[in-house]
């Protein structure tokens, strides 16, 4: 049957009808990605112009605040407090002022500033005296001539011959004196032990005056005399010869001359030999080493007046002692050392550094009980020292296997009552009884022809005592 055309016609419109639908809807899928994004870069463009508007409007308001003339009246300076501290007269000191409030200026703007985009201006007052008080204080950090004042003189002196480091010297010697077999002669102890005293003062301050350029360059050593300029070369060259021809002088013609050649010679190897090789080789360690073995061994020949055997064991234990102190202070100090520029074992070995440490470590246990066999100590000293050296010898090895800063911290600490606890156990285990030979009995020939009685054998032993320490 055929259609009406009322129905055709009504079938058409709505086939029309829904094309079109169907051709909006997928052109509204199309080009709506594309109308979001066209929105979106206008709101950006809106959003930039809006910043340029805060911007400008800052700069309004900058520009109007400082066209404003402001009265500023200056405040006295207050009291000073007495719970404040006294300033010098060198130092800035900065001006307060007092500003009267000013009414906010009235913009012809469209919209009224929010609090967060305006920016706080210092007055132009302020900004001057900061300025003043700048300008004052790069004055101050130019170089000036530094005045030297007499009452700090003794300071920056004891700071130039090192005057901890002089006295472990001076106290190794009286453990070597000490330790001696014989009588303690008391003028020759004091003779010897300034004589010691001022050799190593001449010593450091000498090293000091040849390493200014290298120390400024390392955080452990800018602040010494010589390198903050606070007394001249030359002052520090004639403070060390003051201290070293007194004091070999002493060590020769009022102790010994053994023991003054000692003194002279462990001067020259300590600032010729010692100070040039830190910057050249490792070897200058075990040079620094044998100087610091030399003190005791003074001690026992300023009492003895000859090197025996005990002398070059206490020796032995002044020289093993400071690799393991050594070595672990310079560990922590690897940057300080390669900024100056030294060869140390720390910065070019560091293996080598651990292993020597604990060599030495192992080397007390060794030298402590070859004492008693020497006759220097009981056979009770090896036992007595036996927890103090198995203590340090862990501590080594602890830094040869961690190679940490704790560990070489920990065995740097430990040597520093190490060896003041263990020369205070040779003495204590001292062996009682012991007589130093006189020289007429080291060379086979009797001292009397005959047998003296007992009390004039004390005669004679005082007797040769005294030529032999003011000879």
């Amino acid at each position: 049957m055929a259609a009406s055309p009322h129905t055709l016609s009504s079938r058409l419109l709505a086939g029309w009808v829904g094309g079109c639908v169907w051709y909006l809807k997928r052109r509204t899928i199309q080009e709506s990605p594309h109308k979001f994004l066209h929105l979106f870069r206008n709101v950006n463009k809106r959003w930039i112009t809006f910043q340029h508007f805060s911007f400008l409007k800052r700069m309004y308001v900058t520009q109007l605040n400082r066209s404003h003339n402001q009265q500023v009246k200056p405040k006295p300076e207050p009291v000073a407090s007495p719970f404040l501290e006294k300033t010098s007269s060198g130092q800035a000191k900065a001006e307060m002022y007092e500003m009267r409030p000013l009414s906010p200026p009235s913009l012809s703007l469209s919209r009224k500033p929010n609090e967060k985009e305006l920016i706080e201006l210092e007055p132009a007052s302020v900004i001057e005296d900061s300025i003043d008080v700048r300008k004052e204080t790069k004055e101050e950090k130019r170089w000036k001539e530094m005045k030297l004042q007499v009452y700090d003189l003794p300071g920056i002196l004891a700071r130039l011959s090192k005057i901890k480091l002089t006295g472990l010297v001076v106290s190794t010697t009286a453990a070597g004196f000490a330790l001696a077999p014989g009588p303690f002669d008391w003028p020759c102890f004091l003779l010897a032990s300034v004589g010691t005293g001022l050799a190593s003062c001449a010593a450091n301050s000498i090293n000091q005056f040849f390493e200014v350029p290298f120390d400024s360059n390392m955080n452990r050593t800018k602040n010494r005399p010589l390198v903050r300029g606070q007394i001249s070369p030359l002052l520090a060259v004639a403070f060390a010869t003051c201290c070293a021809v007194p004091g070999v002088a002493i060590l020769t013609w009022g102790v010994n001359p053994l023991t003054g050649a000692l003194g002279l010679f462990n001067i020259f190897l300590y600032t010729c030999c010692y100070t040039p090789l830190k910057r050249i080789s490792i070897v200058n360690t075990w040079v620094g080493a044998v100087v610091g073995a030399i003190p005791p061994v003074m001690g026992w020949t300023a009492a003895t007046g000859s090197l025996d055997a005990g002398a070059f064991l206490l020796g032995g234990i002044l020289y093993s002692w400071q690799f393991p102190h050594f070595n672990a202070l310079s560990w922590g100090l690897r940057e300080d050392y390669s900024r100056g520029g030294y060869c140390m074992m720390s910065v070019t070995h560091p293996g080598l550094c651990r292993r020597v440490a604990l060599r030495h470590c192992l080397a007390l246990l060794v030298l402590s009980a070859a004492a008693p066999v020497l006759d220097i100590t009981t056979w009770t000293f090896p036992f007595v020292a036996l927890p103090i050296n198995a203590y340090i010898s862990y501590l080594g090895f602890r830094f040869y296997v961690d190679a940490d800063r704790r560990s070489s911290r920990r065995l740097f600490f430990c040597s520093l009552w190490h060896l003041p606890l263990l020369l205070l156990l040779m003495l204590t285990c001292k062996r009682p009884g012991a007589r130093a030979p006189l020289p007429a009995e080291r060379m086979g020939t009797p001292t009397t022809p005959f047998p003296p009685r007992p009390g004039e054998h004390v005669v004679v032993i005082l007797h040769h005592k005294k030529r032999k320490c003011w000879a």
